[in-house]
């Protein structure tokens, strides 16, 4: 029983929607490292909005996920399409 409610609660704080689109295991990986970088996101929006993080704190958390999400996208080869 507690396996099951503990499924539940990381289900309930760490959602991830469904992929839609074209299935590429490198689109597949990018598309939940964006989730993961939107809930981080909202996550440190809160805590600044809050008193928890200073704005100046809170941006360079979120500028540094932002070049780990670009740094993904270029080890994937995402938006690299060869057009024939």
């Amino acid at each position: 029983m507690e396996a099951s409610k503990s499924i539940n609660k990381s289900s309930f704080l760490y959602p991830c929607g469904r992929y839609y689109g074209q299935t590429k295991p490198e689109n597949i990986v990018f598309n939940a490292n964006l989730q993961e970088f939107t809930h981080k996101v909202s996550i440190i929006t809160s805590l600044e909005t809050s008193g928890k993080l200073s704005p100046l704190e809170a941006y360079n958390q979120i500028q540094s996920l932002w070049e780990q999400l670009k740094r993904s996208k270029t080890e994937l080869g995402i938006g690299k399409e060869v057009l024939q």
